[in-house]
C-alpha cells in the first residue's frame, strides 16, 4: 500500500492541483477539502483529512501513519519528516493501545524542518505554533527496566508556542496557553495554563499574561 501511494503521488505531481486533489481523494479515500492544498510532498498515510484552507507545503514526507488530520486553516510548512510505526507489526510495542497519527487542530502551524515521530498519537492544539526549525517530537523510547521499546501519546495544548530546537519526549503534555522556550526538553505532563516553560528538563519558570495578543487572537496561524 505504501509503495502504491508513493508511486501514484509521484505520477501526479505535475498535474494541476484541482485534478491531483480529485485523484488522491478517489484513489485513497482521503478527504481533502476543495479549499485545501498540498505542495510537492509525499504522504503514506491510510487516512488524510484536510479542513477548509488547510495547507501542506513542499518536500514533506510522511510514512506508516494511520491518519493525518488538519483542521480549518491548519498548516504544515516545508521539509518536515513525519514517521510512524506500522500498527500491524507484532515485533514491537506489544500490549500498547497505540494509534500512529498526527492531529493538527484549527489554525495551528508546524513550520519547517521538524522531525515528528508518530509511533503513537501526536496532537497539536488549536492556534498553536511549532516554530523555528529542528524541533523533535518523539513518542517512543527504550524503557530501561524492561529492555524494550515503549510508546505513549504526546499532546500540545491550544495557543501554545514551541520555540526552535525543542525536544518533546514520550508521554509529555503541555498545557494550553503555554510557551516552551527554544532548546528546551519537555518530558513531563503540565496541566496549569499561562506558563513559560524552559530548561533541560523543562520546568515552569513564570506566569504569562492571559491578555497577551498571541493568546487572544482569533485568526492564525501566527508566524
Amino acid at each position: 500500500m505504501k509503495r502504491r501511494m508513493i508511486l501514484l503521488q509521484l505520477a501526479c505531481l505535475c498535474l494541476p492541483w484541482r485534478l491531483r486533489r480529485w485523484i488522491l481523494n478517489a484513489a485513497f479515500g482521503w478527504h481533502i477539502h476543495q479549499t485545501a492544498k498540498i505542495g510537492f510532498s509525499l504522504l503514506a498515510t491510510l487516512r488524510l483529512n484536510m479542513g477548509p484552507n488547510s495547507r501542506i507545503g513542499h518536500l514533506n514526507f510522511a510514512r506508516y501513519l494511520e491518519e493525518i488530520a488538519l483542521g480549518g486553516g491548519a498548516t504544515i510548512g516545508n521539509k518536515n519528516w513525519i514517521s510512524g510505526y506500522p500498527i500491524s507489526s507484532s515485533d514491537a510495542f506489544q500490549g500498547s493501545d497505540r494509534f500512529p497519527s498526527l492531529q493538527i487542530n484549527d489554525q495551528a502551524a508546524i513550520t519547517n524542518s521538524h522531525r515528528i515521530d508518530c509511533t503513537d498519537r501526536v496532537v497539536v492544539g488549536a492556534f498553536t505554533t511549532i516554530a523555528g526549525w529542528n524541533t523533535q517530537i518523539i513518542t517512543h523510547s527504550i524503557k530501561i527496566t524492561e529492555a524494550r521499546q515503549r510508546c505513549a501519546p504526546i499532546e500540545i495544548g491550544s495557543y501554545c508556542f514551541i520555540g526552535t530546537r525543542c525536544v518533546i519526549l514520550t508521554g509529555a503534555k503541555l498545557s494550553d496557553y503555554s510557551v516552551l522556550s527554544a532548546g528546551s526538553v519537555l518530558s513531563h505532563v503540565y496541566q496549569e495554563p499561562y506558563g513559560l516553560y524552559s530548561g533541560v528538563p523543562a520546568k515552569r519558570q513564570r506566569n504569562l499574561d492571559p491578555n497577551a495578543a498571541y493568546f487572544t487572537r482569533r485568526a492564525g496561524p501566527c508566524y
